[in-house]
């Protein structure tokens, strides 16, 4: 089965670069498919998990906290905020920013604090879902 290169780039560095069979990624209009040999496009991701499906058979996740998501032919490259292997998840410091979001979302503020609230909660629970599934 055909392969393309995914790479997942933050500012501060290249997190991942290897040869997939697929992934699947959450943009900001609804959930993508991308398999070898797709159209080009370029699309907003959500702060969520990336499954990559490998050429042999397994799968590996990524927490990915939004930016961009450049398809061409034979090569997908993630432009994001931050994103994290399993392996760099830090579950209590994730659990723990889940609780401190949840205690700003109860509590009525402004709507710049309870939009920061509601991005740290979606980067704690996207955390704990590639975390759980490593």
């Amino acid at each position: 089965m055909s392969t393309f290169l995914l790479e997942i780039v933050t500012p501060e560095r290249k997190v991942y670069a290897q040869n997939v069979r697929m992934i699947i990624a959450k943009g900001t209009e609804g959930e993508l498919g991308i398999l070898p040999n797709h159209i080009p496009l370029v699309t907003p991701l959500r702060i969520a998990p990336l499954t990559i499906k490998l050429e042999n058979g397994q799968t590996e996740v990524v927490a990915v906290n939004g930016g961009f998501m450049e398809v061409r032919k034979d090569k997908v490259v993630i432009l994001a905020e931050s994103a994290e292997l399993p392996g760099d998840i830090d579950i209590e410091r994730a659990r723990s920013a889940k609780e401190r979001a949840e205690k700003r979302l109860s509590a009525s503020g402004l709507d710049l604090d309870q939009l920061r609230a509601e991005h740290a909660l979606q980067r704690a629970l996207s955390r704990i879902e590639v975390y759980g599934r490593k």
